[in-house]
């Protein structure tokens, strides 16, 4: 876990709590009954299989432990309605996790596409292009109608989970965020935006909604 993730949820009044991989289920349930809130952060690709595909040449990084820990979490929060939010690889796996696919490579998948993936070229402040969030959701209540946001992926959300709602779109059309409509706090974006919020307020902003969520 990158010091970014547990700077950016302290700063919006978290005590965040790092578990570890290969626990039994029954331990990762009694820690996950301790939480308040779930935060998934970036990280490498999903295993395809988790959503019932073969493996693209492109997608990289799978880690197997990482995939069954998070989504056995993130199931168990959204049964809960226990506040969820997702960053990258994040977005991703709650998608994954309530029944959604993803785009397993966005230049090779997506006709006209934008450049999504900056790294490691740009720093991770490096603000790439802006995203359009949808009227009457959850995250244009906190950020406004547009954002300006950095952008580090390859992948992303091809067929939305059921129950969820699209809440922001880059300029080619790629989805950048998804939240669950109703009561529950289950949002995730495709950004970074613990990079941001050193300079943009209504980075913090997010984190800030997800803790009193919590």
């Amino acid at each position: 876990m990158s010091r970014p993730y547990i700077t950016a949820l302290e700063a919006a009044g978290a005590a965040p709590i790092l578990l570890p991989l290969a626990l039994g289920e029954d331990t990762l349930r009694s820690l996950y009954e301790r939480l308040d809130g779930l935060f998934l952060a970036g990280g490498g690709d999903l295993n395809p299989a988790c959503y019932s595909r073969n493996k693209d040449t492109k997608t990289e990084g799978i880690d197997t432990l990482r995939d069954e820990a998070e989504l056995l979490l993130t199931r168990w929060a959204l049964d809960d309605e226990k506040p969820l939010f997702g960053v990258c690889r994040g977005i991703q796996t709650l998608n994954v996790a309530a029944g959604g696919t993803l785009i397993q490579d966005v230049g090779d998948y997506v006709p006209n596409a934008i450049r999504h993936q900056y790294y490691p070229e740009k720093p991770r402040d490096f603000v790439a292009h802006d995203v359009a969030t949808l009227t009457g959701t959850r995250l244009a209540s906190i950020l406004g109608s547009d954002a300006r946001v950095n952008s580090f992926h390859h992948q992303a959300i091809e067929q939305t989970a059921s129950g969820f709602q699209v809440s922001a779109v880059a300029p080619d059309g790629v989805i950048e965020a998804i939240e669950r409509p109703g009561n529950q706090f289950a949002v995730g974006v495709q950004w970074h935006p613990e990079s941001l919020i050193k300079f943009d307020p209504a980075m913090l902003a997010l984190f800030e909604a997800f803790v009193r969520a919590a």
